[in-house]
């Protein structure tokens, strides 16, 4: 308090100041609590990110998978402003096109994968030049959000229908996710572990990295804690585990890589269908 405004400040008169200080507190930490962004995971690397704004977004949406057993979880799903695909392999494509046709959600990918989409019956207004990039540039979503299209190294293909053939989707890439008033997340979509990941961190800054472990396809439990120390996450979700017998890589192990390689990172094990707030 300044000193002018105390020395004419006495007895009753500061007592009421000071109650009516103490009084503003819990209205704080209540408008800080509503600034929490939800995260949602629903197996193997679908997320659903509810932002402090109300901004609603899904990543990789394959939300009927193997591991998910509730499968009511599509119709449950009421609102997404923005879907986000990494590449175009089905278990990450997944639902997209149903989700999209149920909210109206625009696509954000890679331009290629976008196109794809639109041939497949997602509307051209949905996955136009705004939503749709390549890795380096970043899109401004709207006012609270912008996502930042990263490398990664995987591969990418899509398959329109059953048995049908394997259709050019561009390169792969990664989401990072700039949350006004809210956490920077970055999902590193299908990758190996690159050294580049360190750019990405020194770039952003993420609060949350939603990283694969499996393995086979991505990176070990052992490569995603080098991805967490570089990148320099505190929390640290594991992704793409378990769904396939191929996928081996394991929280538990990836608990005791991160301790070795990423000490100041704390890992997140989220339960599926279950919201977690950073």
């Amino acid at each position: 308090m300044p000193g002018f405004i105390a020395a004419r400040m006495k007895g009753t008169d500061m007592k009421i100041f000071a109650l009516l200080l103490l009084a503003t507190v819990p209205a704080f930490a209540q408008a800080a609590a509503k600034g929490k962004t939800e995260v949602t995971w629903y197996g193997h690397a679908a997320f659903v990110v509810k932002t402090p704004g109300g901004t609603a977004l899904a990543i990789d949406p394959w939300i009927n998978n193997p591991v998910n057993k509730d499968k009511t979880a599509i119709e449950k799903i009421q609102k997404l402003d923005y879907i986000l695909i990494s590449h175009g392999h089905f278990d990450h494509v997944g639902d997209a096109v149903a989700l999209q046709k149920k909210t109206g959600a625009k696509i954000v990918a890679s331009f290629e994968l976008g196109s794809q989409l639109a041939a497949a019956g997602v509307p051209k207004e949905a996955a136009g030049f705004d939503t749709l990039g390549n890795a380096g540039g970043v899109l401004q979503l709207n006012d609270e959000v912008a996502v930042a299209l990263v490398p990664a190294v995987h591969s990418s293909s899509f398959q329109a229908a059953e048995n049908g053939p394997l259709l050019y989707a561009g390169a792969p890439i990664g989401f990072v996710v700039q949350i006004k008033g809210g956490p920077t997340l970055y999902h590193t979509g299908d990758t190996a572990y690159f050294t580049e990941m360190k750019q990405v961190g020194e770039r952003f800054h993420p609060d949350v990295l939603l990283t694969c472990i499996g393995g086979h396809f991505t990176m070990d439990p052992v490569d995603a804690a080098l991805a967490a120390r570089d990148t320099g996450a505190k929390n640290v979700v594991p992704m793409h585990y378990g769904t396939f017998p191929v996928l081996t890589g394991t929280p538990e192990q990836f608990a005791k890589a991160l301790k070795k390689s990423a000490p100041r990172g704390t890992m997140v094990q989220l339960r599926i269908g279950e919201p977690r707030t950073f």
